[in-house]
């Protein structure tokens, strides 16, 4: 059990942190993009030094075996924070629109500022990688920093207090320790972004704390994400990569499968796949406690307790618990429909008839973070995408999407809004400010513009200015365009066959007439 005692900030002390990052912001010392590498550069080196106490740490609030911390958090952490200082300098620099010839001469021009003074309010079940990556696309964006992580993963929390003083420049990042009453004081104050994951019911407190001053919010907030099975898939990876993506962390991952959708005439025997996988994953029949993690904390604990005791599903396999040490077995329950995301390691069967029903009772339901098809039919995977709403839609795999290079990851919806990782990251906390520097000469051009108003220059402004379409439809299309590249290939087959022939592609184009 977690013995690690967490020092709160002392309340009286977070508006002078907040002051302190405001002029910090305002000392303009991070408009150096040197200074910004120099920072990340540190974040990255607050980890690496310390992998072991992070890796210490995370085991004694969640109790993760050692694999998925560098696997899933401390290694991605390292790496996301490398890539910021690698492409700050790219991403910053300022960017020319399309070249449009009614503006070219003013020059117009994109600039990236920094939106000011961040707040950041992380999670407990991946306290580091949903922590320092959004710092870094913070500071790589120009911006100053305040951290709030979760009360419950205390030794993390702890240790960010212990570490970030040592290696960043506190008028560019603090860290706030607490619950409640320190939340709530945050956000009383006023950010220049929000950026907040958690659950639903939470940031629906955030979004309207940040309303009172108007400031952008980010939230990622998980949700139920199902599965859907294809009887024709691959069906031992499927069974391995969802079990896998359910006992990770012991659930706890707002994109773990939450339930799969099954058809019922293939139900059991995707169920004894699950179960072949689940012995392979633990062959001695015992779950050790180098190999799973626990509940976050008693709370959690006897929550998903409580839901698997109410269940009227089957349960196939697991359901052992044990309260002293917040342990639920994997679990894998049949017939099983539960409203509320299970963020743990339960995993419901829900059968249903054919495609078109696990569609519709996705669709009934609020859309998920992520969206799962085990197919190996491109087409069902496409109806599956095409007819549903998601944070991500995934092929065949589940949660390494997250950790994917280039990708966003959020939600949509009451799965949360708004994107991060990488550069999604650096053009969150990035205000795209537009700008042009017209010439005087210009007003010969656009004299029109100015008083007094005549017909002959309402003439000019609309010769100037004014708008020509397509040539109107004279209907909804009849069908599907498909094919029509084929006849501008036929037509240049024709063409080149022409000159290859010696016959001009003038008299071509005049026997087509």
């Amino acid at each position: 059990m977690n013995k690690t005692e967490l020092a709160c900030t002392p309340i009286v002390e977070i508006d002078n942190i907040h002051a302190k990052l405001r002029a910090g912001h305002k000392s303009g010392k991070l408009r150096s993009l040197e200074y910004r590498k120099y920072q990340l550069l540190q974040l990255a080196y607050l980890v690496k030094d310390n992998t072991k106490r992070f890796e210490e740490a995370l085991k004694a609030d969640l109790g993760r075996p050692a694999l998925e911390s560098y696997f899933l958090e401390i290694n991605p952490t390292i790496g996301d924070i490398k890539t910021a200082y690698k492409n700050v300098e790219k991403w910053s620099k300022p960017e020319k629109p399309p070249f449009n010839i009614n503006f070219v001469a003013m020059r117009p021009v994109i600039y990236k500022d920094p939106k000011g003074v961040v707040l950041i309010i992380s999670p407990f079940n991946y306290p580091l990688w949903l922590s320092l990556p959004p710092v870094a696309g913070a500071i790589a964006a120009g911006n100053t920093v305040l951290l709030k992580p979760s009360e419950s993963s205390k030794a993390v929390s702890a240790l960010f207090a212990e570490l970030i003083p040592k290696y960043m420049d506190p008028d560019v990042v603090s860290v706030v320790n607490g619950a409640v009453a320190e939340t709530t004081r945050l956000l009383e104050l006023q950010w220049d972004h929000i950026f907040y994951t958690g659950s639903g019911r939470v940031g629906k407190i955030v979004a309207a704390a940040a309303a009172k001053f108007l400031t952008p919010v980010t939230l990622e907030l998980g949700g139920k994400s199902p599965v859907i099975i294809d009887p024709k898939c691959d069906l031992e990876t499927a069974a391995r990569r969802i079990l896998w993506g359910k006992v990770v962390n012991a659930g706890q991952t707002c994109v773990a499968p939450d339930y799969v959708l099954v058809p019922r005439s293939f139900q059991e025997e995707f169920v004894q796949a699950l179960v072949s996988q689940y012995k392979q994953f633990y062959p001695d029949g015992q779950v050790k406690d180098e190999q799973f993690a626990k509940l976050i904390t008693p709370q959690a604990f006897k929550r998903v307790r409580a839901l698997l005791a109410a269940t009227k599903g089957k349960v196939v396999i697991g359901g052992e618990t044990a309260e002293g040490k917040k342990y639920i077995s994997p679990t894998i329950v049949a017939k099983m429909v539960h409203k509320r995301e299970i963020f743990g390691p339960v995993l419901p069967i829900v059968p249903v008839d054919d495609l078109d029903e696990a569609i519709a009772f996705i669709n009934a339901r609020d859309h998920p973070l992520a969206l799962y098809v085990f197919s190996k039919d491109e087409s069902l995977k496409q109806k599956v995408f095409q007819n549903t709403a998601s944070g991500a839609a995934v092929a065949n795999e589940t949660l390494i999407q997250t950790g994917a290079e280039g990708l966003p990851f959020g939600g949509i919806g009451p799965s949360g809004y708004g994107a991060h990782t990488g550069k999604y990251s650096f053009d969150t906390f990035t205000h795209f400010r537009s700008s042009i520097d017209s010439p005087s000469w210009i007003d010969k051009i656009l004299g029109f513009r100015f008083p007094p108003y005549t017909s002959k220059k309402l003439k000019s402004a609309d010769k100037a200015f004014g708008v020509t379409l397509p040539a109107r439809p004279t209907g909804p299309p009849s069908g599907s365009s498909k094919g029509s590249g084929k006849w501008y290939l036929l037509i240049f087959a024709a063409l080149i066959a022409g000159v290859w022939t010696g016959k001009s592609t003038k008299k071509l184009t005049l026997s087509g007439h």
